[in-house]
């Protein structure tokens, strides 16, 4: 449960990162339902007097695109998944095709010459991107900052209606949310002795009023003195800004006692050219990581293999054994994927785009026990 003042709370604070123009134009292309849309796009732009645009169409590239060069917004509001998919979709393969690219002291000048073309795709006004609702891939963030796009990093939940910590712009450290919103309390909880990390939690006037109807779970959610445990680890560094870690609920105990989190596994398996999604999972010995393949890759290994199911079948092994073997390349030996498992279909997602978790087990089979539609 939303209050009047916990929404209008988060907007008066959210100028502190960014103050909107009456010039500005905002495109909106996530559900007006959820609270990120609602109070950041909606409620911000009609409380400071800025104009907000609407697609009547999901935002594939066929809808976005010619939006983007009709309105030309100056601020978006937007999910990790639209643009990891530009990245990988556009600006790799371009990047690839540069001899001198393989070069990593020339790998920022090509950045930013890309990020000048990805500035004009998005009508060359932007001045404002935020990304959130889950984490930005590690490598689209890196090339996001050579190439001085605007983006901005934001964290919050829909029970801190949303935003609870975030930076502007060209201020944004990497793989950290930024410093505490004006007036939000921010701590760390029984914080671990070896690293720091602990559950984040906080306190101020944009926190819900609790869960409608359910008073037991509103009970679950606050600390006896009435801080909101947000179900996420992080830490802080020394100048107080916040590093999201993972979901305290999908974190994952390795067998000496390690903190495993599948989302940063998973950022390393996206980045491969073939996989287009992934999800790791903890059951059982060892970790599965569930992996969805390009369709492009898979008519390309179809074309191969001609009629034959089986050779078609013994590629799509051999293809996810090297991506395992790439993948564990970068990852330290406790958090190795043991076994790789192809997902046929599109996971489902929420309207954030982030996978339902739950509903999938390390076997590959959607879960459909007890779970209501």
């Amino acid at each position: 449960m939303l209050s009047h003042k916990n929404l209008v709370s988060n907007v008066m604070a959210s100028r502190s990162i960014i103050k909107l123009r009456r010039t500005d134009k905002l495109l909106s292309i996530l559900p007006m339902a959820h609270t990120y849309e609602c109070t950041l796009g909606f409620i911000n732009s009609i409380a400071q007097g800025s104009s907000s645009w609407y697609l009547d169409k999901p935002p594939v590239a066929s809808v976005l695109l010619p939006a983007l060069k009709k309105i030309r917004p100056s601020i978006m509001l937007s999910v990790p998944l639209v643009i990891e998919k530009v990245y990988r979709a556009s600006v790799v393969p371009s990047l690839q095709k540069i001899s001198l690219y393989k070069h990593n002291f020339l790998k920022p000048l090509f950045h930013r010459i890309a990020g000048k073309k990805l500035y004009k795709t998005f009508g060359g006004r932007l001045r404002f991107f935020g990304v959130g609702g889950s984490a930005l891939a590690p490598d689209v963030e890196a090339f996001l900052a050579d190439a001085h796009f605007p983006y901005a990093i934001g964290y919050g939940l829909t029970e801190t209606s949303p935003l609870i910590a975030g930076s502007a712009p060209f201020k944004t450290k990497l793989r950290s949310t930024g410093p505490a919103l004006k007036g939000v309390e921010l701590r760390i909880s029984e914080p671990r002795p070896d690293n720091g990390e602990g559950e984040i939690q906080a306190r101020g006037p944009n926190i819900m009023l609790g869960y409608y109807k359910d008073n037991d779970k509103t009970a679950e959610t606050f600390t006896d003195d009435g801080w909101f445990k947000t179900g996420d680890l992080g830490i802080f560094d020394q100048k107080g800004r916040l590093f999201i870690k993972g979901r305290l609920k999908t974190m994952i105990l390795g067998a000496a006692g390690e903190n495993i989190y599948p989302e940063e596994i998973e950022a390393l398996i996206n980045k491969s050219s073939v996989v287009a999604e992934s999800l790791v999972l903890g059951e059982g010995a060892g970790l599965t990581a569930l992996v969805q393949l390009k369709e492009e890759v898979l008519s390309d290994l179809k074309a191969k293999a001609k009629d034959s199911v089986e050779d078609f079948e013994r590629s799509i092994e051999d293809l996810l054994e090297f991506v395992r073997k790439e993948a564990n390349s970068g990852l330290a030996a406790f958090s190795r994927i043991t076994k790789m498992v192809r997902h046929k279909d599109a996971f489902e997602k929420t309207p954030t785009q982030k996978i339902k978790r739950f509903l999938y087990t390390a076997t590959g089979l959607r879960k459909t026990s007890g779970i209501k539609p």
